[in-house]
């Protein structure tokens, strides 16, 4: 077995530092995040990620898996993962000092044969320029390889995408790297998980270009969701025949508040940026749609609730249900219903969220927010309510039982997460995107709201 670390403890680096271990390697993770370290150390995740607390702490006690702050330390490591943040710069292009910062760091304390493996989501090219500061930087010289592995991780089953992930993407500039990669990856290629060997851009550009596929099918179903509307026509069943057609798939064809999080919207900016760069940004000059139609998606939002209190927020209570970016997970970054939640209450809205996991990062990052202990807490007295993060808990509301709560039955359910004809029944004004017949199209009688 290796022995690895893996720089930078953030979603990526923490998960995939457990993983490793967890397929047998001798595993250190490092940052320069004291506390962060601190409590990685102790067994805990600073974030939320279903089964990842178990996972460092069995490895923990195992001895194969450690944290520390120390360059010098991890340096000892045969293969270094670069795990870092590469966050969107002013104009959409990725920021790269961070990883610059990391490679400049490690690099005086490399003085044995080693190899770096890039995972984190970077402009294509980014590989040579790191191979040539090692070559400057690294006292081993030209016995310090790079290769980039990009990673294919979703939040709230990255535990299981590292473990059994559907593919792997080996980025290698020759065999010597392949092989030390497949080493380390061993257990699961044995699993049968197809390999994709190629060369550095390419491998770079592999993920980036999956990041911005996925973009583009939400986008381009909540287009259809927009069409639906003006047409009369009900988009959930659009996807559903769609999902049937095995050129398209039913994965990412719900539509509803669009995407967010860390990965997605930024990617698919610094996809744009580097073609710009290179002279093809015609090529992707469609990503610039796919950004904005998902944008409209929390316009669109903000204009049923606005509709729903009667053409104002001002004086209005709206319970948000959801600050996550999406369920399963605890991060709020570019969250569409954090967004949403924004907007209302900048035009005067009362604005009550309510998340499961959530709460701590909205409430440090938003405090002009009122945050409730619970959905009904969160609906009480409200004018209207909006379903904006796709947790399982919200499926079951009970529509009567919330409508007790509720100053008026009005509901936007943006994650079509609800059983429209349950809330209608309840006299529940409802509304989902892209489906603008429902209410017509319910011919039960409506219960009685005593």
């Amino acid at each position: 077995m290796s022995t690895i670390s893996v720089l930078g403890c953030g979603y990526l680096g923490v998960t995939h530092a457990a993983g490793m271990a967890e397929l047998g390697h001798q595993v250190i993770g490092v940052d320069v995040d004291i506390a962060k370290i601190a409590a990685l150390a102790g067994g805990r995740s600073p974030f939320f990620e279903p089964g990842l607390d178990e996972l460092i702490s069995r490895n923990i006690a195992a001895g194969r898996l450690s944290f520390t702050t120390s360059y010098e330390e991890a340096a000892a490591a045969d293969v270094h993962f670069l795990c870092v943040g590469t966050p969107q710069r002013d104009g959409g292009a990725a920021d790269m000092s961070y990883l610059d910062a990391v490679v400049e760091t490690l690099a005086p304390f490399l003085v044995k044969e080693c190899l770096i493996v890039g995972k984190s989501t970077v402009p294509v090219g980014t590989a040579a320029r790191i191979t040539s500061m090692l070559r400057v930087l690294a006292p081993a010289g030209e016995a310090v390889s790079v290769a980039w592995n990009p990673e294919f991780l979703c939040e709230g089953k990255a535990v299981s995408d590292t473990l059994h992930p559907d593919r792997l993407v080996l980025g290698v500039p020759d065999e010597r790297a392949e092989k030390v990669l497949r080493e380390v990856y061993a257990p699961i290629i044995d699993a049968g998980v197809p390999v994709v060997v190629a060369d550095l851009p390419t491998a770079e550009v592999i993920k980036t270009a999956a990041n911005s596929f996925t973009a583009t099918k939400i986008s381009f179903i909540n287009a259809i969701a927009e069409f639906c509307e003006a047409s009369g026509a009900d988009v959930t069943v659009v996807s559903e025949a769609l999902g049937y057609d095995a050129r398209i798939g039913r994965q990412f064809l719900n539509s509803g508040l669009g995407f967010g999080g860390g990965c997605l919207p930024k990617d698919i900016r610094a996809f744009q940026a580097r073609a710009y760069e290179l002279g093809v940004g015609q090529a992707l000059a469609f990503l610039a749609e796919v950004d904005a139609v998902n944008l409209r998606c929390r316009e669109r939002v903000v204009e049923y609730l606005r509709k729903q209190c009667g053409g104002a927020f001002t004086g209005r209570r709206i319970a948000v249900l959801g600050a996550a970016f999406k369920g399963g997970t605890d991060d709020i970054r570019d969250s569409p219903a954090l967004h949403v939640a924004n907007i209302v209450s900048a035009q005067e809205g009362e604005v009550a969220v309510y998340d499961p996991q959530a709460m701590s990062n909205a409430r440090r990052a938003f405090p002009h927010l009122v945050y409730e202990n619970s959905v009904l807490e969160a609906v009480r007295g409200a004018d209207a309510v909006a379903v904006l993060t796709d947790w399982p808990e919200f499926v079951t509301l009970n529509p009567y039982t919330l409508g007790d709560e509720a100053r008026s039955r009005n509901i936007v359910d943006a994650r079509h997460a609800l059983d429209p004809t349950q809330w209608l029944r309840a006299g529940w004004n409802y509304i989902a995107p892209g489906r603008p017949a429902l209410q017509a199209s319910l011919n039960e009688p409506v219960d009685s709201l005593v």
